[in-house]
């Protein structure tokens, strides 16, 4: 059974840093694209980064772009998101995501909490 845990959230002062983390298990991660969402509080989720299972290319949302890198670690099977100068406008819950066999499977989310 895949499954998918985050961890790595909490409060930051604007300007910081976070490491996000999603472990996969029931899967092998460097065989599949992985994708970070995030919901803030009245809104729709957002795309925020992926990473590619072929070549490992990346992508970002452009509210992101320059401040956060997506990787994958193959010894761990876990896929990070470094968020670094962190805004006020970060603050959400992060999720991340596979899609194994057309099914599409998330975890339980980590909130970052960005805030003086």
């Amino acid at each position: 059974q895949v499954q998918l845990v985050e961890s790595g959230g909490g409060l930051v002062q604007p300007g910081g840093s976070l490491r996000l983390s999603c472990a996969a298990s029931g899967i092998d991660l460097k065989y599949y694209a992985i994708a970070w969402f995030r919901q803030a509080p009245g809104k729709g989720p957002e795309g925020v980064s992926s990473i590619s299972s072929s070549d490992g290319s990346t992508a970002y949302a452009d509210s992101v772009k320059g401040r956060f890198t997506i990787s994958r670690d193959k010894a761990t099977n876990t896929v990070y998101l470094q968020m670094n100068s962190l805004k006020p406008e970060d603050t959400a819950v992060y999720y991340c995501n596979v899609i194994v066999n057309y099914a599409n499977y998330w975890g339980q989310g980590t909130q970052v909490t960005v805030s003086s």
